[in-house]
Protein backbone atom coordinates (compact mmCIF):
# COMPACT_ATOMS: atom_id res chain seq x y z
CA UNK A 1 0.00 0.00 0.00
CA UNK A 2 1.40 3.36 -1.03
CA UNK A 3 1.00 6.54 0.99
CA UNK A 4 1.62 10.14 0.03
CA UNK A 5 4.03 11.99 2.31
CA UNK A 6 3.99 15.77 2.52
CA UNK A 7 7.68 16.09 1.67
CA UNK A 8 7.46 13.77 -1.33
CA UNK A 9 9.41 10.85 0.13
CA UNK A 10 8.49 7.20 -0.35
CA UNK A 11 7.55 5.19 2.78
CA UNK A 12 11.06 3.69 2.97
CA UNK A 13 12.99 6.86 2.12
CA UNK A 14 15.11 8.50 4.84
CA UNK A 15 15.71 12.21 5.09
CA UNK A 16 19.17 13.45 3.96
CA UNK A 17 21.85 12.45 6.48
CA UNK A 18 24.32 14.91 7.97
CA UNK A 19 26.78 14.66 10.83
CA UNK A 20 29.32 17.19 12.08
CA UNK A 21 31.98 16.25 14.61
CA UNK A 22 34.56 18.25 16.52
CA UNK A 23 32.29 21.29 16.69
CA UNK A 24 33.34 22.32 20.21
CA UNK A 25 36.96 23.35 20.73
CA UNK A 26 37.18 22.62 24.47
CA UNK A 27 35.32 19.28 24.49
CA UNK A 28 37.22 16.02 24.24
CA UNK A 29 34.77 15.00 21.56
CA UNK A 30 31.56 16.42 20.11
CA UNK A 31 28.96 15.87 17.43
CA UNK A 32 25.99 17.82 16.20
CA UNK A 33 23.16 17.82 18.76
CA UNK A 34 25.27 16.29 21.53
CA UNK A 35 28.54 16.87 23.35
CA UNK A 36 30.74 14.45 25.27
CA UNK A 37 33.01 15.40 28.14
CA UNK A 38 34.94 12.58 29.74
CA UNK A 39 35.80 10.26 31.11
CA UNK A 40 36.21 12.13 34.39
CA UNK A 41 37.42 10.55 37.63
CA UNK A 42 34.91 8.87 39.89
CA UNK A 43 31.56 7.18 39.33
CA UNK A 44 28.18 8.48 40.38
CA UNK A 45 26.42 7.34 43.55
CA UNK A 46 25.05 3.77 43.40
CA UNK A 47 27.19 2.97 40.34
CA UNK A 48 29.69 0.10 40.24
CA UNK A 49 33.20 1.56 40.88
CA UNK A 50 34.72 -1.37 38.97
CA UNK A 51 33.11 -0.13 35.77
CA UNK A 52 32.88 3.19 33.96
CA UNK A 53 29.69 5.19 34.35
CA UNK A 54 27.71 6.82 31.54
CA UNK A 55 25.83 9.99 32.48
CA UNK A 56 23.27 11.48 30.08
CA UNK A 57 21.97 15.05 30.39
CA UNK A 58 19.18 16.09 28.03
CA UNK A 59 18.72 19.81 27.38
CA UNK A 60 15.53 20.81 25.52
CA UNK A 61 15.58 23.59 22.95
CA UNK A 62 13.36 25.68 25.25
CA UNK A 63 11.85 25.33 28.71
CA UNK A 64 12.54 22.86 31.49
CA UNK A 65 13.16 19.14 31.16
CA UNK A 66 9.96 17.11 31.49
CA UNK A 67 8.83 13.48 31.61
CA UNK A 68 9.53 12.74 27.91
CA UNK A 69 13.07 14.11 28.22
CA UNK A 70 13.67 12.04 31.37
CA UNK A 71 12.58 8.96 29.43
CA UNK A 72 14.94 9.90 26.60
CA UNK A 73 17.80 10.21 29.10
CA UNK A 74 17.11 6.74 30.48
CA UNK A 75 16.83 5.09 27.04
CA UNK A 76 19.96 6.82 25.75
CA UNK A 77 21.95 5.90 28.87
CA UNK A 78 21.00 2.23 28.67
CA UNK A 79 21.75 2.15 24.96
CA UNK A 80 25.20 3.70 25.38
CA UNK A 81 26.00 1.44 28.35
CA UNK A 82 25.34 -1.58 26.13
CA UNK A 83 27.87 -0.51 23.47
CA UNK A 84 30.63 0.94 25.68
CA UNK A 85 33.47 -1.15 27.10
CA UNK A 86 32.80 -0.16 30.71
CA UNK A 87 35.67 -2.18 32.19
CA UNK A 88 38.42 -0.30 30.29
CA UNK A 89 38.23 2.88 32.40
CA UNK A 90 36.76 1.78 35.76
CA UNK A 91 35.65 4.32 38.34
CA UNK A 92 35.25 7.09 35.75
CA UNK A 93 32.22 8.93 34.40
CA UNK A 94 31.59 9.98 30.81
CA UNK A 95 28.98 12.73 30.53
CA UNK A 96 26.93 12.85 27.34
CA UNK A 97 25.12 16.19 27.02
CA UNK A 98 22.38 16.33 24.40
CA UNK A 99 21.45 19.87 23.40
CA UNK A 100 18.36 19.92 21.21
CA UNK A 101 18.82 22.51 18.46
CA UNK A 102 15.72 21.61 16.43
CA UNK A 103 13.07 18.89 16.54
CA UNK A 104 11.53 17.90 13.22
CA UNK A 105 10.71 14.33 14.19
CA UNK A 106 12.59 11.14 15.16
CA UNK A 107 14.42 13.12 17.84
CA UNK A 108 15.58 10.23 20.04
CA UNK A 109 17.14 8.18 17.19
CA UNK A 110 18.89 11.32 16.02
CA UNK A 111 20.31 11.87 19.52
CA UNK A 112 21.48 8.25 19.74
CA UNK A 113 23.29 8.49 16.40
CA UNK A 114 24.90 11.79 17.40
CA UNK A 115 25.98 10.44 20.80
CA UNK A 116 27.57 7.38 19.19
CA UNK A 117 29.56 9.59 16.80
CA UNK A 118 30.61 11.85 19.68
CA UNK A 119 31.83 8.90 21.76
CA UNK A 120 34.05 7.79 18.89
CA UNK A 121 35.30 11.35 18.51
CA UNK A 122 36.17 11.37 22.22
CA UNK A 123 38.07 8.09 21.97
CA UNK A 124 35.70 6.21 24.31
CA UNK A 125 36.26 2.43 23.84
CA UNK A 126 33.19 0.81 22.23
CA UNK A 127 32.19 -2.80 21.62
CA UNK A 128 30.63 -1.72 18.35
CA UNK A 129 28.96 1.22 16.70
CA UNK A 130 25.20 1.55 16.82
CA UNK A 131 22.64 3.16 14.53
CA UNK A 132 19.08 4.18 15.44
CA UNK A 133 15.95 4.72 13.37
CA UNK A 134 12.25 5.46 13.92
CA UNK A 135 9.58 3.38 12.16
CA UNK A 136 5.96 4.66 12.15
CA UNK A 137 2.69 2.85 11.56
CA UNK A 138 -0.14 4.75 9.86
CA UNK A 139 -3.86 4.17 10.47
CA UNK A 140 -3.97 2.33 7.15
CA UNK A 141 -1.23 -0.08 8.28
CA UNK A 142 1.57 1.37 6.15
CA UNK A 143 5.07 1.57 7.67
CA UNK A 144 7.13 4.71 7.03
CA UNK A 145 10.69 5.40 8.08
CA UNK A 146 12.27 8.47 9.67
CA UNK A 147 9.08 10.56 10.12
CA UNK A 148 9.14 14.33 10.37
CA UNK A 149 7.33 16.08 13.24
CA UNK A 150 4.04 16.48 11.38
CA UNK A 151 4.03 12.83 10.36
CA UNK A 152 4.81 11.72 13.92
CA UNK A 153 1.75 13.52 15.23
CA UNK A 154 -0.52 11.66 12.79
CA UNK A 155 0.83 8.17 13.39
CA UNK A 156 -1.10 5.32 15.00
CA UNK A 157 2.09 4.00 16.61
CA UNK A 158 5.85 4.12 16.21
CA UNK A 159 8.94 2.27 17.39
CA UNK A 160 12.50 3.40 18.05
CA UNK A 161 15.01 0.75 16.97
CA UNK A 162 18.77 0.64 17.63
CA UNK A 163 20.89 -1.89 15.77
CA UNK A 164 24.55 -2.87 16.32
CA UNK A 165 27.10 -2.43 13.59
CA UNK A 166 30.12 -4.64 14.18
CA UNK A 167 31.74 -5.42 10.84
CA UNK A 168 34.98 -4.59 12.65
CA UNK A 169 35.28 -5.33 16.36
CA UNK A 170 37.63 -4.80 19.27
CA UNK A 171 36.19 -7.84 21.05
CA UNK A 172 37.95 -11.25 21.16
CA UNK A 173 37.30 -13.65 18.30
CA UNK A 174 33.95 -15.39 18.64
CA UNK A 175 32.48 -12.87 21.09
CA UNK A 176 30.85 -10.95 18.23
CA UNK A 177 28.29 -13.74 17.94
CA UNK A 178 25.27 -14.48 20.11
CA UNK A 179 23.64 -17.87 19.78
CA UNK A 180 25.64 -18.51 16.62
CA UNK A 181 24.29 -15.37 14.93
CA UNK A 182 26.46 -12.31 14.11
CA UNK A 183 25.75 -9.51 16.58
CA UNK A 184 24.82 -7.13 13.74
CA UNK A 185 21.74 -9.31 13.15
CA UNK A 186 20.51 -8.51 16.66
CA UNK A 187 18.96 -5.46 18.22
CA UNK A 188 20.22 -3.22 21.03
CA UNK A 189 17.17 -1.13 21.92
CA UNK A 190 13.48 -1.28 21.02
CA UNK A 191 10.95 1.23 22.37
CA UNK A 192 7.34 1.32 21.14
CA UNK A 193 4.68 4.01 21.53
CA UNK A 194 1.05 3.41 20.69
CA UNK A 195 -0.63 0.10 19.82
CA UNK A 196 0.59 -2.23 17.10
CA UNK A 197 0.18 -5.94 16.42
CA UNK A 198 3.06 -8.41 16.53
CA UNK A 199 2.98 -8.64 12.73
CA UNK A 200 3.16 -4.84 12.44
CA UNK A 201 6.10 -4.76 14.86
CA UNK A 202 7.95 -7.45 12.91
CA UNK A 203 7.27 -5.48 9.73
CA UNK A 204 8.78 -2.37 11.35
CA UNK A 205 11.75 -4.44 12.52
CA UNK A 206 12.34 -5.72 9.00
CA UNK A 207 12.13 -2.25 7.46
CA UNK A 208 14.29 -0.73 10.17
CA UNK A 209 17.00 -3.37 9.88
CA UNK A 210 17.15 -2.88 6.10
CA UNK A 211 17.48 0.90 6.52
CA UNK A 212 20.16 0.50 9.20
CA UNK A 213 22.60 -0.67 6.54
CA UNK A 214 22.43 2.77 4.90
CA UNK A 215 22.84 4.49 8.27
CA UNK A 216 25.82 2.26 9.12
CA UNK A 217 27.50 2.98 5.82
CA UNK A 218 26.99 6.73 6.27
CA UNK A 219 28.36 6.64 9.83
CA UNK A 220 31.47 4.69 8.79
CA UNK A 221 32.20 7.02 5.88
CA UNK A 222 31.70 10.07 8.10
CA UNK A 223 34.08 8.74 10.76
CA UNK A 224 36.69 7.70 8.20
CA UNK A 225 36.59 11.09 6.47
CA UNK A 226 37.62 12.78 9.74
CA UNK A 227 40.23 10.33 10.98
CA UNK A 228 41.10 6.91 9.50
CA UNK A 229 42.19 5.77 12.96
CA UNK A 230 38.81 6.31 14.58
CA UNK A 231 37.43 2.96 13.50
CA UNK A 232 40.23 1.18 15.37
CA UNK A 233 38.33 2.17 18.51
CA UNK A 234 35.04 0.63 17.51
CA UNK A 235 33.58 -1.69 14.92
Amino acid sequence: MEIDRADGRTPNQLRPLACSRGILNRAHGSANWSQVYGPKAGTKKNENPEKACIEVIWKPKTGQIGKPEKEYEMILKRTLQSICLLTVNPNTTTSVIVQVVNDDGALLPCAINAACAALVDAGIPLKNLAVAICCCLTDSGCVILDPNKLEEQKMKAFVYLVFPNSILSVLPEGSSQVGGEPVEHGIITSVTHGVMSVDDYLHCLQRGRAASAKLSDFLRRNLQSHSPGDLSKAG
